[in-house]
């Protein structure tokens, strides 16, 4: 699955088109290296999401196209 979707899915980022530019603008690192929205998103890959001051870091758990608001924290955990 593309990471802007991924994002968007997850509900880490509410909309897609924000994540899309989020990706684009630098502030998501995937595994230690910068990454495009079409990146193909992974079980185990390590995400780093800047949102201005604040650096979220999680650690993608599963990968699933449809999921319920209430299961969408069960697609990552957060890594210190």
């Amino acid at each position: 699955m593309r990471l802007d979707k991924y994002l968007k899915v997850s509900r880490i980022i509410k909309r897609r088109t924000v994540a899309n530019e989020a990706c684009d603008g630098g502030r998501v690192v995937v595994n230690g290296k910068a990454a495009k929205a079409s990146y193909e998103v992974k079980p185990d890959d390590i995400l780093e999401i800047r949102f201005g001051e604040k650096t979220l870091k999680i650690r993608v758990l599963d990968v699933k196209n449809t999921v319920q608001k209430a299961d969408a924290p069960a697609l990552y955990e957060e890594v210190n």
